[in-house]
């Protein structure tokens, strides 16, 4: 029994060691699986994700301003020369346009007007919405187009000389955006009116 025992334990030990591989290899393939089930998100996704959200909460704000108050402006204070509702809406368009076209490297395919103040034949409260709802539909164009490959890759500036990337681009259109949204809440708080994402 003696001399049996060196090769049980060998034996021991080999059965061990393949046990030790077999659930080594077991793991692996366990992880290739979860990462396999884990699809990353591409770029345009989550840019696409944030223009969506912008929408939905800046679409529902234009809407709930009754028309007669399109050309409301805060007058108590230092408001002198503000943009009325009517015109920080057009003026988001217009930047939509012009950022977006941007990043597709195009012209914008609507009228922008002078100092990006949108076209002067859009008044009504109606014509407004649709020129912003049409220049959220460009920039969601506009994002889906940026991917891995081309999100820093250098780009034409809109503002002059030197260069700028589309990311920089789609990040502005959602700050910018933002900026106006948060003085046009005040227009309506002013107006008596609760906005719609403050409703919830």
């Amino acid at each position: 029994m003696s001399k049996m025992w060196p090769i049980v334990f060998l034996i021991f030990c080999v059965a061990l060691s393949s046990y030790g591989i077999a659930e080594s290899e077991k793991e692996k393939k366990v992880e290739k699986v979860e990462k396999q089930g884990k699809k990353e998100i591409e770029i345009g996704e989550v840019l696409t994700g944030s223009v969506t959200q912008l929408r939905r909460t800046m679409l529902p704000l234009a809407i709930a301003m009754p028309e007669d108050k399109y050309g409301f402006a805060p007058t108590n204070g230092e408001f002198k020369g503000v943009r009325t509702f009517a015109q920080q809406l057009k003026h988001i368009g217009a930047t939509n346009y012009s950022f977006a076209a941007t990043i597709l490297g195009e012209k914008p395919p609507a009228e922008v007007g002078e100092d990006e103040d949108g076209p002067a034949s859009v008044k009504t409260k109606d014509e407004i919405i649709k020129y912003v709802t049409e220049s959220f539909a460009y920039v969601l164009k506009a994002v889906d187009s940026i991917d891995q490959k081309n999100v820093v890759s250098p780009i034409k500036s809109p503002f002059g000389q030197g260069d700028t990337t589309r990311l920089a681009m789609a990040t502005l259109i959602v700050g910018h955006c933002y900026d106006h949204y948060g003085q046009m809440v005040e227009y309506l708080r002013w107006n008596g009116i609760v906005p719609p994402a403050s409703q919830r």
